[in-house]
C-alpha cells in the first residue's frame, strides 16, 4: 500500500514538473523557422542570443523565457505576458510591446530605443531610468507601480500597430503616424496638431473632442470608414 501511494506521489511530482516552466517544443520550432508565433506557448523557453527581429509573438505566453542577447528588434510582441522574463541586453529596438505585461521582467542593459509601451505593465521589472526614457510611454504602468503620462510629441509612430490603444488626452502634435493602425484606438481630447496621419487607418477609432489643426490627412481611413486625401 505504501508502495502505491509512494508510485502515485511520484507521478503527480512529475506532472508538476513538467507543468511548471513548460512551453510547447512545436510552437519553439515554428518561431526559430518562421517568426511567426502568436499565442505560442513558450514559457520558460530558452531563447538566448535567438534572432527574432520583426518576429510576430502577439499574445504569446512567454513568462520566465530566457531571451538575454536576443534580438527583438521591431518584433511585434503585442500583448505579450513576459512576466519574469530575461531580457538582459536584449535589442528590443522599435519593438511593439503594446498591453504586453512584463511584470518582474529583467531588463537590464536592453535597448529599448523607440519601443511602444504604451499600456503596458512593468510592475517591479528591473530596468535603468536612461533605458526607459528611451521608449515610447503613455499609461505604463511603471516598475513603482506609478502609471505614467508621458508626452508623445514628435514622436516617430510610422507603421506602429496602436490598435485598441488609449491615448485620451494624449500629446501626439507632430508625431508621424505614418500608416499606423489606429483602429479603434481611443484618441478623446488627443492633441493632433500638425502629426502625420497619411496612410493611417482610423477605423472605429474615437476622436472626440481631438485637436486636429494642421494634421496630414492623406490617404487616411478616418471612423467612419471614409477616406480622406485632402491633405495629399
Amino acid at each position: 500500500m505504501k508502495h502505491t501511494i509512494l508510485g502515485v506521489g511520484c507521478l503527480l511530482l512529475m506532472g508538476l514538473s513538467w507543468q511548471v516552466g513548460a512551453y510547447d517544443k512545436d510552437d519553439l520550432k515554428k518561431l526559430l523557422e518562421t517568426k511567426q508565433c502568436q499565442k505560442c506557448e513558450l514559457e520558460g523557453a530558452n531563447l538566448t542570443d535567438a534572432n527574432l527581429s520583426e518576429a510576430n509573438l502577439e499574445g504569446a505566453n512567454l513568462q520566465d523565457a530566457k531571451l538575454t542577447g536576443a534580438n527583438l528588434t521591431k518584433a511585434n510582441l503585442t500583448a505579450a505576458d513576459l512576466d519574469g522574463a530575461n531580457l538582459t541586453k536584449a535589442n528590443l529596438n522599435g519593438a511593439n510591446l503594446e498591453w504586453a505585461s512584463l511584470e518582474g521582467a529583467n531588463l537590464t542593459g536592453a535597448n529599448l530605443s523607440e519601443a511602444i509601451l504604451i499600456n503596458s505593465d512593468l510592475t517591479d521589472a528591473t530596468i535603468e531610468q536612461e533605458t526607459l526614457d528611451q521608449a515610447f510611454l503613455y499609461d505604463t504602468i511603471l516598475p513603482d507601480g506609478q502609471q505614467s503620462k508621458c508626452d508623445l510629441s514628435g514622436a516617430n509612430l510610422e507603421d506602429a500597430n496602436l490598435w485598441d490603444a488609449n491615448l485620451t488626452k494624449a500629446n501626439l502634435s507632430g508625431a508621424n503616424l505614418e500608416s499606423a493602425n489606429l483602429t479603434k484606438a481611443n484618441l478623446t481630447g488627443a492633441n493632433l496638431t500638425e502629426s502625420d496621419l497619411s496612410g493611417a487607418d482610423l477605423t472605429d477609432a474615437n476622436l472626440k473632442g481631438a485637436k486636429l489643426r494642421g494634421t496630414i490627412l492623406c490617404n487616411t481611413m478616418m471612423p467612419d470608414g471614409s477616406m480622406i486625401y485632402s491633405g495629399c
